[in-house]
């Protein structure tokens, strides 16, 4: 499966370390632009500079990771479409690029389902998304998520639940897949 990542989704380390991890399992192949990089560095700058140069010198290595994800921009793909925010017109213009199935995304009013199924893709929330993947390679899943747990573990110097982690990053139901 083939899936462009929204800047919404790299923006939380957690959610975007669990991506990652899933992506380098092989479970699905991520895709992005320099746009969709850009917005999600340019988002941590709230954080102050030092967030955002980590998020630059994220960016690089996500792009050296995985040089297949990078999708060039396609003005031609970008000026017939239609979107509630006009600013969203790119990652649909890269995920029709890049022949992807899905754009995963927390902003579903800004990605309507009709106008993706027209495309042939599908809107997913990073949660139900992660999710599927738990649900084919739970072995894999489980032991990605624990490896974020554990680094999160090992940067805050303290413990760290999974459950409350999880939810956090607004993953849900695979905390609670997880839990069980």
């Amino acid at each position: 499966m083939k899936a462009v990542l929204d800047a919404c989704v790299l923006y939380p380390t957690v959610l975007r370390e669990i991506l990652q991890g899933a992506a380098a399992a092989g479970l699905y192949q991520p895709l992005w632009s320099e746009r969709i990089l850009g917005e999600w560095t340019r988002a941590t700058a709230k954080l102050g500079p030092v967030a955002q140069a980590q998020a630059e010198g994220e960016a690089v290595m996500l792009k050296a990771t995985f040089p297949r994800a990078l999708v060039r921009p396609q003005p031609g793909i970008e000026a017939r479409l239609l979107l509630p925010d006009p600013d969203d017109t790119h990652v649909l213009a890269v995920a029709i690029a890049a022949g992807a199935d899905a754009i995963v995304t927390f902003n579903a009013a800004d990605f309507p389902g009709h106008v993706l199924a027209a495309e042939g893709l599908a809107r997913r929330d990073p949660d139900g998304f992660l999710w599927e993947l738990q649900s084919r390679h739970p072995a894999e899943m489980a032991r990605i998520v624990e490896a974020v747990r554990a680094k999160a573990e090992r940067l805050s110097g303290a413990p760290v639940a999974l459950k409350p982690l999880l939810k956090r990053a607004r993953l849900f139901r695979l905390a609670k897949t997880l839990d069980a």
